[in-house]
């Protein structure tokens, strides 16, 4: 498992092969990887976005964002995990999450990288502060749709 929060822009497929090139455990044992890159889009809420500024409560965040995988690790069978976050000055189309699961199977790499993102939006300590067209400025109340597994 590796969690990383930085505060320069990155390119998630270059994180994602460094990652799988230094993971030597992993050789043989993927039949799945699931993998999720989230980016900043120029609208929220009806209005046009221009940037926004996403803080986080360094070591706290890293810890809170273990503690979510290491409960996604422990229901499904995942052989590791990376999850990249931006924070600082975002602007659209730049990436800012990165959730990459590696798995035997696909049903448990879709399931827990599902469960990862959910997660992280709903729990891990980050406050994202919106910059409007207009510049002005508002801080994003709702930072998750939610998710509910249809059966």
């Amino acid at each position: 498992m590796i969690v990383k929060i930085v505060s320069e822009s990155f390119d998630p497929w270059q994180e994602i092969q460094a990652f799988q090139h230094s993971a030597q455990a992993m050789r043989g044992k993927v039949g799945a990887t699931s993998v999720f890159v989230g980016t900043m889009r120029d609208f929220n809420e009806g209005d046009a976005i221009k940037g926004m500024t996403l803080e986080h409560y360094p070591g706290m965040t890293e810890k809170q964002l273990c503690n979510i995988i290491t409960a996604v690790m422990e229901k499904w069978q995942v052989i590791d995990v990376l999850v990249v976050h931006r924070v600082g000055d975002i602007f659209p189309d730049d990436p800012i999450v990165l959730v990459a699961v590696w798995s035997s199977h696909r049903g448990d790499a879709f399931d827990s990288s599902r469960s990862i993102m959910e997660a992280l939006k709903s729990k891990a300590p980050f406050w994202k502060k919106e910059i409007l067209a207009s510049d002005d400025q508002r801080w994003v109340e709702k930072n998750s749709d939610g998710y509910l597994k249809k059966d």
